[in-house]
């Protein structure tokens, strides 16, 4: 990797022989914070190990796929519970400008420590634009990192798409950096007021009470109150990106971005890739209008990039995958409430055999039972 202009100063800085008194220490130091304040816009994760942004170094006993575009393997790594924050995570480029941050497949845990979402940047003449943070500012700061060993662009945009702790809790770091804009849907600040987040960081500080040391409820300089499926334009550098209001499908306000010259189409959570659908938040029957909408604004979309499972090619099979479930699971749900099922029994008694092997279904698939019935029921009273 070429020796970056701002790196040469800066061994320039380090190899001072005058460092023989502590006022001058402290002098030097100051400078060498200032530079970095200067060149990257904010105190950094020092980016000083770089391997992991090349596959080729990827450790033997992690599981990783070759590329990130229509595969069928799914990720299975480790992440060091004591590595540096400069360290990079392994990240994936789906074109010359756009990298790609491919999630394991799992519930929170101490292996995959919040690595459990997708995320990604966008590298442009004039800066960088970032989707999604991960989930803990440990990891925020290593995807901070992982940009620096890619690039000396400043960090100019941070879009969150959605108020979940696997695509946001990462975003503490990025609250330090002079002059970004941060775009998030304005459901984020209802989410910050919830007794959900309250019990969603106290589990993750349970778990992982390094790794979320310095975390920070989201906050946002734009927070995007367009209509549903209206958009936000960001023009930076050649690249054109529409940042779009989905709704409340899957949380407290859900996002969309579009990179209108790639034709690449971040999709978040409206659809599930090599996993199992999680419904716990949001509305189903606002996963499907949200679908259907999609599928007929970005007729000429040429890859998907969903937040979780790997990145889709045309036909992009994971949205007709992910409404068969959610179209059956309201259906059951709804056959269920009419003839006077229990939501007890109801949930005890779905299946979807063919799902059984998807994985993540023994974790989700009751819990997306118990969360439909609930808006079945009160649909039907609504309207009794």
């Amino acid at each position: 990797m070429p020796v970056r202009p701002q790196h040469r100063l800066l061994a320039m800085l380090n190899n001072q022989k005058a460092l023989t008194d502590w006022r001058h220490f402290f002098h030097i130091a100051f400078i060498r914070i200032s530079l970095w304040t200067l060149l990257f816009g904010a105190v950094p994760a020092f980016a000083d190990d770089c391997r992991l942004t090349d596959s080729k170094n990827f450790p033997a006993a992690w599981k990783l796929p070759a590329k990130a575009i229509d595969v069928t393997s799914i990720p299975d790594m480790q992440i060091e519970a004591d590595a540096p924050d400069s360290r990079a995570l392994p990240v994936y480029p789906l074109t010359d400008n756009t990298w790609f941050f491919f999630g394991n497949i799992s519930t929170l845990n101490e292996n995959n420590r919040g690595f459990n979402a997708n995320a990604g940047f966008i590298v442009t003449e004039e800066g960088v634009i970032v989707i999604d943070t991960l989930g803990t500012p440990k990891l925020g700061k290593r995807l901070i990192s992982t940009i620096r060993c890619v690039t000396d662009k400043p960090i100019k945009y941070l879009v969150v798409t959605h108020n979940h702790p696997d695509h946001a809790y990462g975003a503490a770091p990025f609250l330090d950096i002079q002059g970004i804009n941060i775009i998030a849907h304005a459901g984020t600040v209802d989410y910050n007021h919830s007794s959900t987040l309250e019990s969603s960081v106290e589990y993750r500080r349970d778990i992982l009470p390094n790794d979320m040391t310095g975390f920070k409820p989201l906050t946002a300089k734009s927070y995007l109150r367009v209509e549903p499926f209206k958009k936000q334009r960001i023009t930076l550098g050649k690249e054109v990106i529409d940042v779009y209001n989905t709704g409340r499908h899957h949380s407290y306000g859900d996002l969309v971005v579009h990179q209108v010259n790639q034709k690449i189409l971040w999709i978040s959570d409206l659809a599930f890739n090599q996993r199992t659908t999680y419904m716990g938040d949001g509305h189903s029957a606002q996963i499907l209008a949200a679908q259907d909408w999609l599928l007929k604004t970005f007729n000429d979309i040429k890859l998907m990039v969903p937040g979780h499972g790997s990145a889709q090619t045309a036909p992009f099979p994971m949205v007709a995958k992910t409404r068969e479930y959610v179209t059956r699971m309201r259906g059951a749900m709804k056959e269920a409430v009419e003839n006077g099922v229990s939501m007890l029994d109801a949930v005890q008694d779905v299946e979807f055999e063919d799902w059984r092997d998807i994985p993540l279904y023994e974790e989700n698939q009751r819990a997306n039972a118990n969360f439909v019935y609930r808006e079945m029921e009160k649909a039907f009273f609504d309207n009794f």
